[in-house]
Protein backbone atom coordinates (compact mmCIF):
# COMPACT_ATOMS: atom_id res chain seq x y z
CA UNK A 1 0.00 0.00 0.00
CA UNK A 2 1.72 3.14 -1.31
CA UNK A 3 0.94 6.74 0.46
CA UNK A 4 0.30 9.75 -1.85
CA UNK A 5 1.95 12.96 0.12
CA UNK A 6 0.09 16.19 0.63
CA UNK A 7 2.69 19.22 -0.20
CA UNK A 8 2.95 21.81 2.09
CA UNK A 9 0.45 24.55 1.21
CA UNK A 10 2.64 27.54 -0.09
CA UNK A 11 1.73 30.77 1.53
CA UNK A 12 -0.25 32.33 -1.00
CA UNK A 13 -2.98 29.30 -0.37
CA UNK A 14 -2.96 28.40 3.24
CA UNK A 15 -6.22 28.75 5.40
CA UNK A 16 -4.80 32.12 6.96
CA UNK A 17 -3.27 33.37 3.91
CA UNK A 18 -6.76 35.29 4.07
CA UNK A 19 -6.24 36.21 7.62
CA UNK A 20 -3.30 38.16 7.49
CA UNK A 21 -2.80 41.39 9.07
CA UNK A 22 -4.46 44.08 6.20
CA UNK A 23 -6.85 41.18 5.12
CA UNK A 24 -9.41 41.76 7.55
CA UNK A 25 -10.17 38.48 7.72
CA UNK A 26 -8.51 37.74 11.09
CA UNK A 27 -10.09 41.36 12.56
CA UNK A 28 -13.64 39.85 11.13
CA UNK A 29 -13.03 37.13 13.53
CA UNK A 30 -11.80 39.31 16.59
CA UNK A 31 -15.08 41.26 16.24
CA UNK A 32 -17.02 38.28 16.00
CA UNK A 33 -15.85 36.69 18.98
CA UNK A 34 -16.49 39.89 21.01
CA UNK A 35 -20.36 40.12 19.62
CA UNK A 36 -20.17 36.66 21.20
CA UNK A 37 -17.89 38.04 24.77
CA UNK A 38 -21.03 40.36 24.71
CA UNK A 39 -23.74 37.55 24.44
CA UNK A 40 -21.75 35.84 26.91
CA UNK A 41 -21.12 38.08 29.57
CA UNK A 42 -25.42 39.03 29.03
CA UNK A 43 -26.22 35.17 29.35
CA UNK A 44 -24.07 34.45 32.57
CA UNK A 45 -26.12 37.76 34.69
CA UNK A 46 -29.32 36.44 33.08
CA UNK A 47 -28.10 32.58 34.21
CA UNK A 48 -28.19 34.20 37.88
CA UNK A 49 -25.14 32.19 38.78
CA UNK A 50 -25.99 29.18 36.94
CA UNK A 51 -29.20 28.26 38.72
CA UNK A 52 -31.16 28.92 35.39
CA UNK A 53 -30.75 26.46 33.02
CA UNK A 54 -32.20 27.89 29.95
CA UNK A 55 -29.82 30.72 30.13
CA UNK A 56 -26.86 28.78 31.48
CA UNK A 57 -26.81 26.68 28.53
CA UNK A 58 -26.91 30.21 26.19
CA UNK A 59 -24.34 31.21 28.24
CA UNK A 60 -22.04 27.84 27.51
CA UNK A 61 -22.72 27.96 23.54
CA UNK A 62 -21.59 31.92 23.54
CA UNK A 63 -18.47 30.92 25.38
CA UNK A 64 -17.88 28.20 22.83
CA UNK A 65 -18.48 30.33 19.90
CA UNK A 66 -16.53 33.15 21.79
CA UNK A 67 -13.47 31.11 22.37
CA UNK A 68 -13.91 29.62 18.74
CA UNK A 69 -13.86 33.07 17.10
CA UNK A 70 -11.06 34.40 19.31
CA UNK A 71 -8.72 31.33 18.50
CA UNK A 72 -9.13 31.76 14.85
CA UNK A 73 -8.53 34.91 15.02
CA UNK A 74 -5.09 34.78 17.38
CA UNK A 75 -3.50 32.80 14.51
CA UNK A 76 -2.77 35.89 12.70
CA UNK A 77 -3.37 39.17 15.16
CA UNK A 78 -0.84 39.28 18.37
CA UNK A 79 -2.66 37.84 21.22
CA UNK A 80 -1.58 40.94 23.06
CA UNK A 81 -3.67 42.76 20.94
CA UNK A 82 -6.29 40.57 20.04
CA UNK A 83 -7.27 39.90 23.94
CA UNK A 84 -7.57 43.37 24.61
CA UNK A 85 -9.60 44.06 21.74
CA UNK A 86 -11.99 41.39 22.62
CA UNK A 87 -12.19 42.04 25.95
CA UNK A 88 -12.24 45.55 25.59
CA UNK A 89 -15.32 44.79 23.06
CA UNK A 90 -17.01 42.36 25.69
CA UNK A 91 -16.83 45.54 28.24
CA UNK A 92 -18.45 48.49 26.14
CA UNK A 93 -21.14 45.46 24.87
CA UNK A 94 -22.03 44.34 28.63
CA UNK A 95 -21.84 48.07 29.69
CA UNK A 96 -24.13 49.26 26.83
CA UNK A 97 -26.34 46.11 26.39
CA UNK A 98 -26.89 45.44 31.20
CA UNK A 99 -29.03 48.41 31.16
CA UNK A 100 -31.47 46.97 28.29
CA UNK A 101 -31.74 43.60 29.65
CA UNK A 102 -30.97 44.19 33.39
CA UNK A 103 -31.52 46.80 36.24
CA UNK A 104 -27.83 48.43 35.46
CA UNK A 105 -27.07 51.87 35.15
CA UNK A 106 -24.96 53.89 32.36
CA UNK A 107 -24.20 56.82 33.92
CA UNK A 108 -21.82 59.60 32.45
CA UNK A 109 -18.76 59.02 34.11
CA UNK A 110 -19.32 55.14 33.05
CA UNK A 111 -19.46 56.08 29.16
CA UNK A 112 -16.82 58.51 29.50
CA UNK A 113 -14.88 55.51 30.54
CA UNK A 114 -16.14 52.95 28.09
CA UNK A 115 -14.97 55.80 25.26
CA UNK A 116 -11.66 55.54 26.65
CA UNK A 117 -11.99 51.97 26.09
CA UNK A 118 -13.20 52.10 22.55
CA UNK A 119 -10.40 54.95 22.03
CA UNK A 120 -7.79 52.43 23.14
CA UNK A 121 -9.46 49.41 20.79
CA UNK A 122 -9.09 51.30 17.70
CA UNK A 123 -5.65 52.84 18.43
CA UNK A 124 -4.43 48.65 19.03
CA UNK A 125 -6.19 47.96 15.39
CA UNK A 126 -4.00 51.06 13.58
CA UNK A 127 -1.02 49.99 15.62
CA UNK A 128 -1.33 46.99 14.04
CA UNK A 129 -1.76 48.36 10.50
CA UNK A 130 1.31 47.14 8.16
CA UNK A 131 1.69 50.82 7.49
CA UNK A 132 2.52 51.07 11.04
CA UNK A 133 4.20 48.19 11.41
CA UNK A 134 6.44 47.75 8.72
CA UNK A 135 5.54 45.11 7.67
CA UNK A 136 3.70 44.33 3.99
CA UNK A 137 0.45 43.79 3.81
CA UNK A 138 1.17 39.88 2.60
CA UNK A 139 3.85 39.39 5.23
CA UNK A 140 2.88 36.95 8.02
CA UNK A 141 2.65 38.51 11.36
CA UNK A 142 5.72 35.89 12.53
CA UNK A 143 8.19 37.05 9.76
Amino acid sequence: MTTAETPAPSPETSPTAAARPGGGTAWLALIVAGVFEVGYALSVNGSRGFTDPLWSAVAVGFFLLTLFFLSLALRTIDVGIGYAVWAGIGAVGAAVFGPLFFAETLTLVKAFWLAVIIGGVVWLKLADSPALTGRSATTPASA
